[in-house]
């Protein structure tokens, strides 16, 4: 039986007793497939995106005034109500540049990273935008890592991974949720916090990338801290995501995997050692300074250890190349595809 564009099978997603495919695995076989290791960063700002977008928001205009329904409509084409038009707006134009975006970078891409928040401000249209945008990178065969960063425990981090990889029990049956492929979260409330977010992907074949340590500048603030035990904060929390984890029974990669700025890879080797399985996802390429070169302890275990995560890189492109917006951003994913590979 053929597996469903999310991994699981007909059978699993009709709620029948079927185990799901590991997300190590998962994982593996898509990196084989598509040779690539790049995940498209979609952190889209209406005040900065592609004029084709705008010239042709008309379609995702009323995608999205149809996905809102009757009641939803009527209030959403009201301009003089709590500015609900000028949201429908900006996620018609938010929309319309994400399904430009993924066509053109995409075929050089494994996966492509959301950032949530780009959406969630934008209110419901923005969350229908999202559902949108995930549908469409699913239809080009890419997986989708939901970056949320959510931390919290017991009924609260339910709610979190349900709304995010589905399985809300119903009057009306179960809710999908978003449907990702994976999820970032930050483990800084604990055991207590990542266990619930692991149990969900696990049953729903997904994963989970933990925190580790950021590529931020003030990541050094805590994920740098000394521990009275010996170590560094980072290293504790890479000794938690090695043990939560379980590795495919194929690639031997986990389903838990980690977050590791790609602007420090002096730790890069340290973070292999204490996470042998573990999935690297690498933001940082590009506009924040990390480089690919420097990448390589990321994928000891295999291609699929190390996901080179690029955002602004590959959509600003064209702001330093003499070509159109899409053409630029195909020519850069494709230039740090090739180089990912490389390392591979």
């Amino acid at each position: 039986m053929p597996a469903a564009p999310n991994g699981l099978s007909p059978r699993a997603q009709a709620g029948e007793a079927s185990p799901a495919i590991p997300f190590g695995d998962r994982l593996a076989a898509a990196v084989a497939t598509r040779e690539s290791q790049v995940v498209l960063g979609i952190d889209p700002d209406p005040a900065a995106l592609w004029p084709a977008a705008l010239a042709g928001m008309a379609e995702s205009r009323a995608r999205l005034v149809m996905a809102l329904g009757d009641v939803e409509r009527s209030v959403a084409l009201d301009a003089g109500r709590g500015g609900r038009a000028a949201r429908l707006e900006a996620a018609a134009a938010v929309l319309a540049h994400c399904h430009g975006l993924i066509d053109a970078a995409g075929p050089a891409c494994v996966a492509v990273k959301p950032q949530l928040a780009c959406f969630e401000r934008l209110g419901f249209p923005g969350w229908v935008a999202l559902e949108a945008t995930v549908a469409h990178a699913r239809d080009q065969g890419l997986l989708v890592i939901a970056d949320a960063k959510r931390g919290d425990i017991a009924g609260s981090a339910l709610a979190y991974q349900q709304a995010v990889f589905g399985g809300l029990e119903t009057p009306h049956g179960a809710s999908p949720g978003l449907g990702a492929d994976a999820v970032t979260q930050n483990p800084l409330l604990g055991r207590d916090a990542l266990a619930p977010f692991v149990v969900g992907a696990r049953t729903a074949g997904a994963g989970v990338f933990v925190l580790v340590r950021t590529s931020n500048p003030g990541a050094a603030d805590l994920f740098d801290v000394e521990l009275a035990t010996g170590g560094k904060l980072w290293e504790l929390i890479a000794g938690l995501v090695a043990a939560a984890g379980t590795p495919g029974p194929i690639s031997g990669l986990a389903d838990v995997g980690a977050v590791c700025g790609a602007t420090v890879p002096a730790h890069l080797a340290r973070m292999r050692e204490l996470m042998p399985c573990a999935p690297f996802l690498l933001p940082g390429i590009g506009a924040q300074g990390g480089a690919v070169a420097d990448l390589a302890p990321a994928f000891a275990p295999g291609r699929a250890g190390g996901l080179v995560s690029a955002s602004r890189s590959i959509a600003n492109a064209h702001e330093t190349a003499a070509c159109a917006p899409a053409e630029a951003a195909r020519a850069e994913a494709e230039r740090l595809r090739e180089q990912a590979w490389a390392l591979g």
